[in-house]
């Protein structure tokens, strides 16, 4: 196991980065130390070049995440738990914010805490095994990393309320048919390999564009139609005056794929 101040293996493949919860005997669940590294991770991310796409992941096959880590939270006041509530939104809110495209590889349960950090990345692959839910009502509390928002969102109003009030987990299949999950990997696969193949062509896209895009859409989730096309144009202008747009239009003349540099 990973170092516990310290509990996420790191590694890279391509311009991949791998984000792996090491903390598998307690079922890859949130500690404090996770959530700083998660939130540092993230701004380093921000910054680093070599990274176009981030794949987050837990270790085994039984757990992507299980949730907040209880035996931590046990000796808590009502007040820490406060104070870890606001942890949960500014780490993991440095996850959401970020402008790569971030992919969570579910590889087995994603519940509570566990399901609403893979509702702060962009898009999700997920174990044909896995379940995903959001049970904090049958113990008393409700969602408080975004769930009763970001899952809304996702799946709409109906079924997050279904999945909130109820309790209750849903399987892979159910979730990619209610567009919780963008991808299935097949049984037997390894979820990594799924979400990084599902992922390549980020990997070879224009980050500039890839970033503009992110924030035209996250900007404009609760704003008005007018208002959203307004920032998609404030968006567009900054890959307009792009090199790596000059480099697509000269690919497409020269047949050859385009070598995107970020600029």
């Amino acid at each position: 196991m990973a170092d516990e101040s310290f509990p996420i293996e790191v590694t890279q493949r391509g311009y991949a980065a791998i984000w792996t919860i090491d903390r598998e005997a307690r079922r890859n669940s949130l500690s404090r130390a996770t959530l700083l590294a998660l939130g540092k991770l993230a701004r380093e991310a921000a910054s680093n070049p070599s990274v176009r796409v981030v794949v987050i992941t837990g270790r085994g096959d039984k757990a992507f995440c299980a949730g907040a880590d209880l035996k931590e939270r046990q000796g808590m006041s009502e007040n820490d738990v406060r104070a870890q509530l606001e942890l949960y939104r500014s780490e993991l809110g440095c996850v959401a914010r970020l402008a790569k495209p971030v992919v969570a590889a579910i590889n087995g349960v994603a519940l509570g805490g566990g399901l609403e950090l893979a509702l702060t990345c962009d898009l999700r692959v997920a174990a044909a095994h896995a379940t995903l839910g959001l049970p904090e009502t049958t113990l008393g509390i409700i969602p408080g990393a975004g769930g009763t928002q970001r899952l809304s969102r996702v799946v709409g109003e109906g079924r997050a309320k279904e999945m909130i009030l109820l309790g209750r987990s849903i399987s892979a299949s159910q979730a990619l048919a209610w567009g919780l999950v963008n991808h299935v990997a097949p049984e037997n696969s390894d979820v990594i390999d799924e979400a990084l193949a599902f992922a390549q062509p980020i990997a070879e896209g224009a980050p500039l564009a890839q970033a503009a895009a992110l924030e035209a859409i996250d900007r404009a989730l609760d704003l008005p139609l007018d208002v959203g096309i307004e920032l998609e144009r404030v968006a567009y202008d900054k890959v307009l005056v792009s090199s790596d747009r000059q480099e697509a239009l000269a690919a497409f003349a020269e047949k050859r794929k385009p070598r995107f540099s970020g600029v």
